[in-house]
């Protein structure tokens, strides 16, 4: 989880100071208690925090290429659900805070372990309270590099950053409630020097240049998990389109990239294409802007970052496949995002049907060859699908076997009940999040059936199902 950051308790405000010097001089009444340091996740249980939810993310950064550093200001606008005494927020690596307030008043905070700002307001926040924490920082970020689960947040390239952020790296670069469980709306607003392109989840607003800086401001309306959160800075090939559907379509291709001769113009049609095709499969499409982005990043995978996926160029193709795959993700993954990261297959699973339904549709590979091939082919069946446990979240065992679960379900409950399941599971769950028991539960009801066999022998046992 990074490294432990250094123990700072330091305020700019005076009051902030006498607090760090002496935390009871804001000790809050007895009835008040401190938020729990993580959300309960079994995987990652340092992530997240409790005794508060977040509503909205106000990001407000300064980057310098030459020096890679950033100077920030992040606003979380957040509503408190418990009588809060003190409350935590994810936050690691080298970056120094100059200021932290709340509500405009300075407050104390120390940082401790990998990733905890601990923050002890001048007085207690009641349950129900709506408060606004503020955090003046700056420094260069720190990607994480994890053994198993490799790169994620702040990465920087030849010619600016990238950030992606999951499952554990958006607190590389804010502070922030890093789990699935706390989604929230975005305002994301990026200086640059003249020159450099900035690109972020949601729709763009204006751009302004002054004194040789320019400043991009893109807003994300619609709830979103921190891991989908992304920034990308850099020289950007910027394509503008619209889809069948009225949707803004904004791709991007680094020019440092070579490309072919109008791949600019291709990703921005095939990502249209694919979008209107899955809309039709899916439902309406739960963001108002789509689009993607082709980075020379490095991190050697694509990610499904919300309304904008960032797909490295060093991925093995960038093609048909894997734009449906994260596109896909758009309602399976990010507009329903699993509770827990036990729950990812819910995930993967249906992204990689998707390139099965687009295989067919476009190559006209029917799924049940698809299915057939990856059941014989060369699978490893000895992890549970809905507990692969915290090293294996991104393996085969997910993502191939997830989709087979599905083909697996469409067979024994038909393709009237399996094609109304595809609209009906993204569309009555929008924007909030699900468990492997809650789509257990949804398929049974939809089609008055017992299933709890089906899914134990698919989902929870080890070894290769008999068909």
């Amino acid at each position: 989880m990074g490294r432990v950051g250094p123990l700072i308790l330091c305020c700019a405000l005076a009051v902030g100071l006498v607090a760090a010097a002496n935390p009871a001089a804001y000790a809050a009444p007895g009835r008040f208690s401190p938020g729990a340091p993580g959300a309960g996740d079994p995987y990652f249980p340092d992530m997240g925090n409790g005794g508060y939810d977040v509503g909205h993310y106000d990001i407000r950064l300064a980057f310098n290429p030459s020096t890679k550093a950033i100077t920030a200001t992040t606003t979380i606008t957040a509503r408190a659900t418990q009588d809060l005494s003190r409350f935590d927020l994810d936050f690691q690596g080298p970056l120094t805070i100059s200021r932290l307030s709340i509500d405009g008043r300075g407050a104390a905070y120390t940082r401790g372990g990998a990733q905890e700002l601990v923050i002890t307001p001048p007085d207690g926040l009641r349950k129900g309270r709506t408060f606004t924490v503020s955090v003046s920082y700056a420094g260069v970020p720190r990607k994480i590099d994890d053994p198993a689960l490799g790169v994620s947040g702040w990465v920087a390239t030849t010619d600016g950053a990238v950030a992606l952020n999951q499952p554990i790296g958006a607190a590389t670069y804010y502070p922030v409630n890093d789990t699935p469980n706390d989604k929230a709306t975005y305002t994301q607003t990026v200086t640059v020097p003249r020159g450099l392109t900035v690109l972020a989840n949601g729709e763009p607003g204006p751009v302004t240049t002054r004194g040789g800086q320019t400043t991009y401001r893109w807003h994300m309306n619609r709830p979103m998990a921190s891991e989908l959160s992304m920034i990308a800075i850099g020289d950007y090939d910027v394509t503008r389109g619209v889809t069948a559907d009225g949707l803004q379509n904004i791709t991007a291709i680094g020019r440092s990239i070579d490309t072919k001769p109008g791949q600019g113009k291709v990703l921005n049609q095939t990502t249209a294409q694919i979008i209107h095709w899955e809309s039709t499969a899916y439902g309406r499409y739960p963001f108002d802007s789509t689009g993607g982005i082709l980075a020379d990043v490095g991190v050697h995978y694509a990610l499904e970052t919300q309304s904008r996926p960032v797909y490295d160029h060093k991925t093995s193709d960038v093609d048909g496949d894997l734009l449906a795959h994260e596109l896909g993700h758009q309602w399976f993954g990010d507009s329903l995002t699993p509770t827990r990261w036990a729950d990812i297959w819910l995930n993967e699973g249906f992204a990689t049907y998707s390139e099965w339904l687009y295989q067919e549709k476009f190559n006209g590979t029917p799924v049940q060859q698809s299915f057939a091939e990856a059941y014989a082919g060369e699978e490893d069946w000895s992890g549970k699908v809905a507990d692969p446990g915290r090293d294996h979240i991104f393996d085969d065992l997910v993502y191939t076997r997830g989709a087979l679960t599905l083909q697996a379900l469409r067979t024994t409950i038909g393709d009237d009940a399996f094609l109304r399941l595809l609209t009906l599971w993204p569309t009555t769950y929008r924007y909030g999040n699900v468990s492997t028991q809650t789509f257990i539960q949804f398929v049974e009801r939809l089609t008055h059936r017992d299933l709890d066999g089906f899914f134990h022998t698919w989902l929870y046992q080890p070894g290769k199902p008999k068909l």
